[in-house]
């Protein structure tokens, strides 16, 4: 009998290796004594909304770093995270980790598609800053997100309340890190964030005192 037929995929290219070292045109600072949150990984039906609750509880701004899969999900939050005068951030379509090192065309297609979800939610909106999941940066997603008109923006403050400690240990981390014109990495999307939620007032209250909370310039 002839030989059966076997199916054949074509190898997927090999992405180029992660640097050892931060590339240069990283957003990392306020650049005033104030300090900036960041939330990542939304918007989320669940936690977006509570934690929008205790930022305007508290009279601050946050910044939030947006997937673009969520915002097609649910514009209807990124529309309130613009109306009550929050700034967004580009966080990739689906939080690819190492959308930096695959090929600049993917990497240009992947933002702009999550800039045109943005605007499809909220026409208008700017988005001034790109975050790279993971903080897995290369200098070629740096480059591309700058020529789409947006900065890169890291952190320096990072509780990792990703990894689910307590409300007390994420208040701690942050209160031991936190510096003159930090940037604070936070998450609102991408799992159980009660931890998180639970810390905010306190956090908030603690970094208005010692530095004040600005939006990122």
């Amino acid at each position: 009998p002839a030989p059966r037929p076997t199916r054949s995929t074509a190898p997927e290219r090999p992405v180029r290796p992660l640097p050892t070292t931060l590339p240069a045109g990283l957003h990392r600072t306020t650049g005033v004594r104030a300090v900036a949150l960041t939330f990542d990984d939304g918007p989320d039906p669940v936690w977006t909304p509570k934690v929008l609750d205790r930022l305007r509880a508290a009279g601050v701004p946050a910044t939030f770093c947006v997937v673009g899969t969520q915002v097609r999900r649910h514009p209807q939050l990124v529309r309130r995270i613009v109306r009550e005068g929050h700034q967004l951030c580009n966080h990739s379509w689906h939080h690819d980790m190492d959308l930096g090192r695959r090929p600049v065309g993917q990497i240009r297609a992947d933002l702009v598609r999550t800039n045109k979800a943005i605007q499809a939610a909220a026409p208008g909106a700017k988005v001034p800053f790109y975050r790279q999941p993971g903080g897995r940066w290369t200098p070629e997603v740096v480059a591309v997100a700058e020529q789409l008109g947006m900065r890169s923006l890291h952190w320096t403050v990072d509780p990792q309340d990703w990894g689910k400690p307590t409300a007390a240990k994420i208040t701690e981390r942050v209160y031991v890190a936190a510096r003159p014109g930090a940037v604070v990495l936070l998450h609102d999307g991408g799992g159980d964030r009660g931890a998180t939620l639970t810390a905010c007032p306190g956090m908030i209250t603690d970094l208005k005192h010692r530095y004040g909370i600005t939006k990122l310039r």
